[in-house]
């Protein structure tokens, strides 16, 4: 699994809307959810939360939520960190650089959006899917979205073409198709249920689809 430093980790909020097609609305979807079922005080983990983008749009729509921002780069916990502290709502986060540790946590959702499919199928998937768990209450919720098999032979070429129209450079197109045929390991819909049965999950119900990447939610048995 990649851990983004330095430029890399710079560049990262500006790179991945030209990435993944539908960016935007897979976490407005993904925080509408949230708020329908967290009204009120909830603990969120966000799992590869990066430069924190993500946790600060959540905590503006709801100012009672907290957040445990986790991430294996450094370098992008320390964007975050500073962007939590510029705009005043550090004391609602906590960080946390590393693996989770088995039931370092007890929170009431759980969101890994495009971190899964950087992380190899060895059983190193599978850990992941049980860390999450561990860090879960009974009936919580996991959100995760991220690039998946192709369901089509043309998906691929089709989700290379909607990136180019997102703003996508010939050069990046082509670092792209590099990644997608060497560094990421997507899972197909029947392989991904096989993991969250076996992490304790029931089964996951999906709210997000475009092109190659997909969404669902999953409940903790």
């Amino acid at each position: 699994m990649p851990t983004f430093t330095g430029e890399e980790a710079q560049n990262y909020d500006s790179r991945i809307t030209k990435l993944v097609p539908g960016y935007e609305l897979l976490h407005q979807l993904s925080s509408a959810q949230l708020l329908a079922l967290y009204p009120d005080d909830a603990t969120i983990l966000i799992v590869g939360a990066g430069t924190g983008k993500e946790v600060v749009e959540l905590a503006k729509l709801n100012h009672t939520w907290r957040f445990i921002a986790q991430d294996v780069s450094a370098d992008m916990l320390e964007i975050a960190d500073q962007y939590f502290t510029k705009l005043k709502i550090n004391s609602r986060v906590q960080l946390h650089y590393g693996a989770l540790s088995p039931s370092a946590y007890q929170v009431d959702a759980v969101l890994c959006l495009l971190v899964m499919h950087f992380v190899k199928d060895n059983g190193d998937k599978a850990r992941l899917f049980k860390q999450m768990s561990e860090q879960l209450k009974p009936n919580g919720h996991l959100f995760i979205a991220d690039l998946e098999k192709p369901v089509t032979p043309f998906e691929r070429d089709a989700q290379l073409i909607a990136c180019k129209q997102l703003g996508l450079s010939e050069k990046g197109e082509q670092h792209m198709r590099v990644n997608l045929e060497h560094e990421f390991f997507p899972v197909d819909k029947i392989r991904l249920a096989e993991l969250l049965d076996a992490a304790g999950f029931g089964v996951a119900k999906p709210y997000f689809k475009a092109l190659g990447f997909s969404g669902v939610v999953a409940t903790k048995k």
